[in-house]
């Protein structure tokens, strides 16, 4: 995996896109329609071991657009001032096993538990899940904060968290 810095701000360093990425900000996924237009959806996900999983149905439409061509684009951005995001590139894999542990465990990033519970099995059980896997091969980042007109570091981000 590669991480580049973007080109018109300073990018977060790996600790700091560790940070971000543990926040329950919504993502955005992005992938490719048939015709070749972009296909891009608010979806709730987690980042563990450089990998990001994200629930989904079987009969979305990201769904098909990830089995015909699995490459796709994730941004989690903050847009509160100062604005930052981390935007990922990669190839997606639909997985099928595990799926409402996986379910549960994203939701547990923006619920709690027992609310994730209930939320995963319900969905579960309303329609035919998948788990989406992305595996990054570049991953880019930006930091309003650091370009020198907005005190850094970032809010809720202590320099002790960043070591």
């Amino acid at each position: 995996m590669t991480i580049k810095d973007y080109p018109q701000l300073p990018a977060f360093t790996q600790a700091e896109i560790e940070f971000f990425l543990s926040k329950p900000l919504v993502a955005r996924l992005g992938s490719i329609n048939e015709d070749g237009t972009i296909h891009l959806t608010p979806i709730y996900f987690k980042y563990e071991k450089n990998e990001f999983i994200l629930g989904t149905q079987v009969a979305s439409r990201r769904t098909r657009n990830i089995k015909r061509n699995p490459n796709v684009t994730l941004l989690i951005d903050d847009t509160n001032s100062p604005y930052q995001a981390v935007m990922v590139y990669g190839k997606a894999v639909l997985n099928y096993e595990d799926v409402l542990q996986k379910r549960t465990a994203i939701l547990e990033k923006y619920e709690t538990k027992e609310e994730a519970i209930k939320d995963a099995q319900g969905l579960c059980k309303r329609w035919s899940s998948v788990i989406i896997q992305i595996q990054p091969d570049r991953i880019v980042s930006f930091d309003y904060s650091k370009a020198g007109l907005i005190e850094y570091p970032p809010r809720n981000l202590q320099t002790s968290e960043l070591k």
